[in-house]
């Protein structure tokens, strides 16, 4: 967390580094460098020198935000995701009993989800990391999905490994939510740090024409306690 005189910035993403696992049977990233410092030397003023990376990723890689593009051949996708679903919004965090799978909509009814980052406090990011991280993670049902869309849910996250049951090849969270014009943010973290209502939150990816899914620096911008 980073305190400032009106508010604390809350980073609930993963760490990205070479060769990382975020979903089973995906690859890892690759990080190496394009232009070393050393080599930069001969091309600036003496004393000047610069580092170029590079790295070589799928886009599912950390906590990353997918577009309708995702799902939908013909869907919205990273460039054209409008700003206003992705940043600054306000925050609903929803904590969920840790002993249950499946988020139903009796999870969910009683918030005022409308124009919100709907934000799924699972816990299950304490798995991230390990081998428990793969397998019994928590997820959405098919209605909770088709609530949160009818609600006019802005953008849905979960600290889990998937908004879906990776058992059902149906995923029928990821079709509903990205149907609905809803991007989906996986891989959260550190949620409990967020209160329930108050704060904005913001995960944006790089504006990628023709791309799915990025990686995200999502934070919240929580007020300072009165």
């Amino acid at each position: 967390m980073t305190a400032r005189d009106d508010c604390t910035l809350v980073d609930l993403s993963h760490k990205i580094f070479a060769g990382m696992e975020t979903y089973r049977g995906l690859p890892g990233p690759e990080i190496s460098t394009h232009l070393s410092r050393q080599e930069s030397r001969g091309h600036y003023a003496p004393g000047t020198e610069f580092h170029i990376g590079r790295i070589s990723m799928v886009g599912n890689t950390g906590t990353y935000v997918d577009s309708p593009f995702h799902r939908f051949e013909n869907g919205t996708d990273l460039a054209d995701l409008p700003l206003e679903r992705l940043a600054h919004l306000p925050a609903l965090r929803i904590s969920v009993d840790p002993a249950k799978r499946a988020i139903e909509v009796s999870d969910l009814e009683k918030y005022e989800v409308s124009g919100r980052a709907v934000l799924l406090h699972t816990g299950w990011d304490r798995h991230w990391g390990q081998e428990e991280y793969f397998h019994g993670h928590p997820y959405v049902t098919k209605a909770a999905a088709v609530w949160l869309v009818e609600q006019g849910s802005s953008l849905v996250g979960i600290d889990s490994l998937n908004i879906d049951d990776t058992d059902d090849s149906e995923r029928p969270a990821h079709t509903t939510l990205l149907d609905g014009g809803v991007p989906i943010a996986e891989h959260l973290t550190r949620l409990e740090l967020v209160p329930e209502d108050g704060s904005r939150f913001s995960a944006v990816p790089a504006p990628v024409a023709g791309f799915a899914t990025m990686p995200v620096r999502a934070y919240a911008l929580v007020p300072a306690a009165e």
